[in-house]
């Protein structure tokens, strides 16, 4: 009885598992590069997808962009025809920041203040709502491609 008594405590124990150890595993299955709802401006409420959303999110950029280069009085030697590599950073408070400008030599040749048309663009946009993951505001990076036609 007594042996039988000695063994069968065991099924009693309980494992305990550290506060450490959970956060952890859940560090383990965090997807780091997905948010549950991108950046978005409030114009793009309507859409009902994430993927819609992004795409509105996307496109308002690169329409405000592409006004505000039209408005501006660009003249060149040569036509540019050159696709431009935005890398941007929308802040966890909703601050939008252009980090990276990838262009050509010939565009940033005939038009050398790119870098500064490209800031001041940013201005003019409206209130960006950040990303949210998790139910927190966070910060994120995304790249745009922006098509610059000149004649």
């Amino acid at each position: 009885m007594f042996i039988l008594l000695l063994t069968s405590c065991e099924y009693f124990n309980v494992k305990k598992t550290s506060s450490e150890a959970i956060l952890e595993e859940e560090l383990q299955t965090f997807n780091w590069n997905d948010v549950d709802e991108y950046p978005s401006f409030s114009k793009c409420d309507d859409a009902i997808s994430k993927d819609e959303r992004t795409l509105c999110f996307q496109e308002t950029i690169a329409e405000n962009i592409t006004s505000y280069l039209l408005d501006e009085r660009i003249v060149v030697t040569q036509d540019i025809n050159d696709t431009i590599m935005l890398k941007f950073q929308v802040s966890n408070e909703g601050e939008l920041v252009l980090l990276e400008a990838k262009i050509d030599s010939l565009t940033t040749l005939e038009i050398p203040n790119i870098k500064h048309l490209l800031n001041k663009s940013l201005d003019s946009l409206p209130k960006i709502f950040p990303a949210i993951k998790r139910g927190q505001h966070v910060t994120t990076v995304f790249k745009l491609p922006i098509v610059i036609q000149v004649n």
